[in-house]
C-alpha cells in the first residue's frame, strides 16, 4: 500500500473515532481515540507487525531435507524452489526460476502451492488460483519433468483458465488425477492423453469435491482418492437436488443485482445424498460401496485406502452421535464395521487416522474414556488398545516413529492455555514422556519430517510472535533457526512491557474458568477501570490461549493503552483440553450455559479485583462470539452495557445442519433448546448500547439472521446501531482498508459508549 493510501486510510479511521456527535467526550478522550485509530490502521493495513514466513516446506523421502521457495537472485524472474541439508543447512537451488518459466513468459510461474512425485523427478505446481468459498482451491496446474529435459507443461488440455481443482500425482507419478466443472479426469504425463472419468457433473450432482456445508464443517474439499497401486480412484459423489438453495445478492458491482445461489441446508432441512465410488483410472463403470443407512442422514465424513483393495470409510449419523469406521471391499462394493464410537452427545470426526503395521492397524483418536486419546485398532477389529495412558486428552497427533515404536502427539496435562510434544510407545505400555522441553511455556507445533527423527517446529506465546527452527527427535535439541524474528520482538517491546497476565476465575459451583487480562498502561490499582470481555464461547474454538493470536490481540492491546481493561473467559462447552465432559456439558443449549458462566465471570472478577468498574462493562464477539454478546447482553443486561456483535446467529435454525445439529439436535428434536439458544427470543431485555456489523455477502453466517434480529428489535422499540459491509464475507475482511473499518467501527462504539479510564 502507498504512503499516500495509507494516509488516506489512516485519517478516515481518525474521522470515524473523533467526529462523533458526543458531548461528553474531553479533549484528552479525543487525543486518545485518534492515537488508537493511527495504531489500528498500523495494525490491520501495514506489515508493521507481521511475523516473518517460514514455507511452504516440504520434507523430502528420508527425512534429512526439505525445500522451500526463495525469490530468485535475478531480480523479477521469479521464484526458485531451494533445497536444504536439515542439519546443515547446505543450500542448493533445485529447480531454478527460469525453469519455471513457460514458453513466451518472461517470469516464473507464481507458485501458490507445489508437491513433489513419489520418485521426486516431476514437480506439480499450482498457480493463478481463485477462492472457492474460503480457499483458494481453484487455478491451473503445470508440470516441470524433471528426467525429461526439464519439460514444463501446463494440465487440463482446453480447460478454460483456472479451472482446475485439486490435482494429484498417482503414487507411481505416471498420472495426475483432478476436477474440472464437478467431474474427474485422469491426465498421462507421458502423452498428455486425458481420461474422463465421469459425466454426470452438473450443479447438482458433485463428484470429486464436496457441496458447502462439507467443506465448511467437515472439512472434505479434495474429494478423492488414489489407490495405492495406481489404478483407481475413490472419490466422493453429492447429490443435492431437494436442497434449498440460499441467494445472495450483490448490489454494487453491476447496474442490477448479481445473485448467487448457493445450496445450503439449514438446520432440520434436507442434506444432499452423498456415496462413495471407485473408479478405475482408465474409465469405465464406478463401483458404488455399499454404505449402509440413507445417504441423506449419515454423513460420510472421512476416506483413506488401507491397500489396493480396500477402504476405509467414517460414517457418522445425522445426529453425530455415532461414527462408524467401515471397511469396504474397493472391488465389490461390498462393507463391513470395523469400529464403533457412541455417545449421548456427539462424536468428533477422526483427522489423525493414520495407518501402521503395513496396513494391519490405524490410529484412531477417540473419547470414549472421557479423554481425547489414542488407540491402536486392528484392521479386522477387535477391542481397541489404549496408547496414551494418562488422564489428559491429546490436541493432535504429531508424528510416528514406528521404527522405534514412539507416537508423538501434543497434548497440554497440566495449563489448558498451552501445547507441547509428548510420545508415547506403541505397544501401549508405559505413560506419555513429555519431550518439549519443561522450562518452555506457550504453543509449540510440530511437522515431523519421515521418520521421525527431525521436526519443523513453531514456538509462541501470547505476547511472542512465532518462530520456527528444525529439532532433533526425541531429544528437542535445536539445530537450526529458520527464522529471525529480533526485528518484530524489538518493534513489538514496547507494547508488550506489560504482559498478558492469565489467570483462572472461580464461578462457584466447582468451576473454574480460564482467563487473560490486559491492562492500561500506567495502571493504578486503587482506581475502578472499565471492562471490555472478549467473547467467542462455542465448541469450535478457544480465545484463552497462550499462543501468538496476531492482529487481533494486538487490537486488544490498542484498547487496553486507550485505557480499558480487556479480558476474555473460555467458559465451559469450549474446546479446552480439559476432558469430554467439560466440552460436551453445553449439548443442546448452545448459548444458555456461556452466556451465563460469562456473566459469572465478569461478578467473580469484580468480587476479587476492586478495580474492576461493574459500572462500565462491555463485550464483543465475532461469529459464535457475536451470539454470545447478544445472549450476555440480552440476558444479563445488568452486567453487560455496551456490545459489538460481529456476524452473529440470533437464530440457530438459520445455520447449517452439521454444525448446529452436532451441538443441539435437529430442531425438530430439540425446540426448546433452539429457543433457549437463540438469542432473538430474549432480545427484549436489550438495555444497553448495542452494535450490530455483518457482511452483507456472508455464505456462511446469513446476513438474514441480523435482518430478522433488526426487525425484532424494532418491533420491540429498542435502540441500536448497524454497520453493514457490502458483499463481504463472514471474515468481513474483502476490499482496501475493510479490515482497519471494522476494528475502527468496533472501537469507536465502545469510545463512544463505555468512559475510558480509571476513576
Amino acid at each position: 500500500m502507498s504512503e499516500l493510501k495509507r494516509t488516506w486510510v489512516s485519517t478516515g479511521i481518525i474521522l470515524a473515532l473523533t467526529c462523533v456527535a458526543v458531548p461528553d467526550l474531553s479533549a484528552q478522550d479525543l487525543s486518545i481515540a485518534a492515537r488508537l485509530s493511527q495504531q489500528i490502521v498500523r495494525i490491520f493495513s501495514t506489515d508493521t507487525y507481521t511475523p516473518p514466513r517460514f514455507g511452504p516446506a516440504r520434507w523430502l523421502p528420508g527425512g534429512e531435507a526439505y525445500t522451500l521457495l526463495e525469490a530468485s537472485a535475478t531480480p523479477s524472474v521469479g521464484t526458485d524452489i531451494v533445497r536444504y541439508e536439515a542439519v546443515s543447512g547446505q543450500r542448493a537451488v533445485l529447480v531454478p526460476a527460469s525453469r519455471l518459466t513457460p514458453t513466451g513468459a518472461t517470469t516464473g510461474l507464481a507458485i501458490d502451492d507445489y508437491v513433489w512425485s513419489s520418485d521426486g523427478r516431476r514437480l506439480l505446481i499450482f498457480t493463478n488460483t481463485r477462492k472457492v468459498w474460503r480457499d483458494n482451491t481453484r487455478g491451473d496446474y503445470w508440470v516441470l519433468d524433471l528426467a525429461d529435459g526439464g519439460r514444463l507443461r501446463q494440465l487440463g488440455g482446453d480447460a478454460p483458465e483456472a479451472s482446475l481443482l485439486f490435482a494429484k500425482f498417482s503414487p507411481d507419478a505416471t498420472r495426475v488425477a483432478y476436477v474440472r466443472a464437478n467431474d474427474l479426469y485422469v491426465e498421462r504425463l507421458d502423452d498428455g492423453q486425458i481420461t474422463r472419468l465421469t459425466r454426470d457433473g452438473s450443479t447438482t450432482t458433485i463428484n470429486g469435491t464436496s457441496d458447502w456445508v462439507y467443506e465448511e464443517e467437515l472439512g472434505v474439499r479434495d474429494a478423492f482418492r488414489w489407490s495405492p497401486d495406481s489404478r483407481a480412484l475413490a472419490y466422493w459423489q453429492f447429490d443435492s437436488t431437494g436442497v434449498e438453495a440460499f441467494t445472495l445478492i450483490n448490489t454494487t458491482d453491476t447496474q442490477y443485482p448479481a445473485l448467487t445461489r448457493i445450496p445450503y441446508p439449514k438446520a432440520g432441512t434436507t442434506n444432499s445424498a452423498v456415496r462413495i465410488g471407485v473408479v478405475a483410472a482408465t474409465g469405465g463403470a464406478t463401483t458404488w460401496m455399499q454404505i449402509p443407512g440413507d445417504p441423506r442422514e449419515h454423513y460420510l465424513a472421512r476416506l483413506s485406502w488401507i491397500d489396493a483393495g480396500a477402504l476405509a470409510i467414517q460414517q457418522l449419523t445425522r445426529l453425530q452421535n455415532r461414527l462408524d469406521v467401515i471397511r469396504a471391499d474397493a472391488r465389490t462394493g461390498d462393507t463391513r464395521r470395523i469400529l464403533r464410537d457412541e455417545s449421548s452427545t456427539w462424536v468428533d470426526v477422526d483427522d489423525d487416522l493414520r495407518w501402521i503395521e503395513d496396513g494391519r492397524a490405524f490410529l484412531w483418536v477417540s473419547e470414549r474414556d472421557g479423554w481425547r486419546h489414542v488407540y491402536r485398532v486392528s484392521r479386522d477389529g477387535g477391542t481397541p488398545r489404549l496408547l496414551t495412558r494418562f488422564d489428559a486428552d491429546i490436541l493432535a497427533l504429531a508424528g510416528v516413529d514406528e521404527g522405534r515404536g514412539w507416537l508423538y502427539v501434543t497434548a497440554s496435562p497440566d495449563n489448558a492455555t498451552q501445547a507441547s510434544l509428548h510420545r508415547a510407545r506403541l505397544d501401549g505400555t508405559g505413560t506419555p514422556e513429555r519431550v518439549t522441553p519443561a522450562d518452555a511455556p506457550g504453543t509449540h507445533a510440530y511437522v515431523v519430517a519421515p521418520g521421525g527423527r527431525l521436526a519443523f517446529h513453531t514456538h509462541s506465546r501470547i505476547d511472542t510472535p512465532p518462530s520456527t527452527d528444525i529439532v532433533e527427535l526425541p531429544s528437542h535439541r535445536s539445530l537450526r533457526a529458520l527464522t529471525d524474528t529480533a526485528a518484530l520482538v524489538e518493534r513489538l517491546a514496547p507494547l508488550v512491557a506489560s504482559p498478558t497476565e492469565f489467570f483462572t476465575v472461580d464461578i462457584g459451583g466447582g468451576v473454574s474458568l480460564d482467563a487473560w487480562m490486559l491492562k492500561p498502561p500506567a495502571f493504578d490499582p486503587t482506581r475502578r477501570y472499565p471492562v471490555i470481555v472478549y467473547v467467542y464461547g462455542e465448541p469450535a474454538g478457544q480465545t484463552v490461549v497462550d499462543r501468538w493470536m496476531g492482529a487481533r490481540h494486538l487490537f486488544h492491546r490498542a484498547l487496553a493503552e486507550a485505557g480499558y481493561l480487556v479480558v476474555s473467559f473460555d467458559n465451559r462447552g469450549t474446546p479446552a483440553p480439559k476432558g469430554a465432559a467439560w466440552r460436551k456439558v453445553i449439548y443442546g443449549t448452545v448459548g444458555d450455559l456461556s452466556a451465563k458462566e460469562q456473566a459469572a465471570a465478569v461478578r467473580a472478577l469484580a468480587a476479587s479485583r476492586p478495580y474492576v468498574d461493574l459500572a462500565r462493562v462491555g463485550v464483543w464477539g465475532w461469529s459464535g462470539g457475536g451470539s454470545n454478546t447478544l445472549n450476555t447482553m440480552f440476558r444479563f443486561p445488568e452486567v453487560f452495557h455496551v456490545g459489538v456483535s460481529v456476524a452473529p446467529v440470533p437464530d440457530q435454525r438459520l445455520y447449517d445442519t452439521i454444525y448446529q445439529e452436532r451441538y443441539m439436535g435437529t430442531p425438530q428434536g430439540n425446540p426448546e433448546g433452539y429457543r433457549l439458544g437463540s438469542p432473538i427470543h430474549v432480545a427484549e431485555g436489550l438495555r444497553g448500547r448495542l452494535l450490530l456489523i455483518h457482511g452483507s455477502g456472508d455464505d456462511n453466517v446469513h446476513y438474514q439472521g441480523t435482518e430478522r434480529l433488526v426487525n425484532r428489535l424494532v418491533e420491540l422499540g429498542k435502540p441500536f446501531d448497524l454497520m453493514v459491509y457490502p458483499n463481504r464475507s463472514h471474515a468481513i475482511n474483502e476490499g482496501t482498508g475493510t479490515s482497519a473499518h471494522v476494528h475502527g467501527r468496533i472501537a469507536r462504539h465502545f469510545v463512544e459508549h463505555l468512559p475510558l479510564g480509571g476513576r
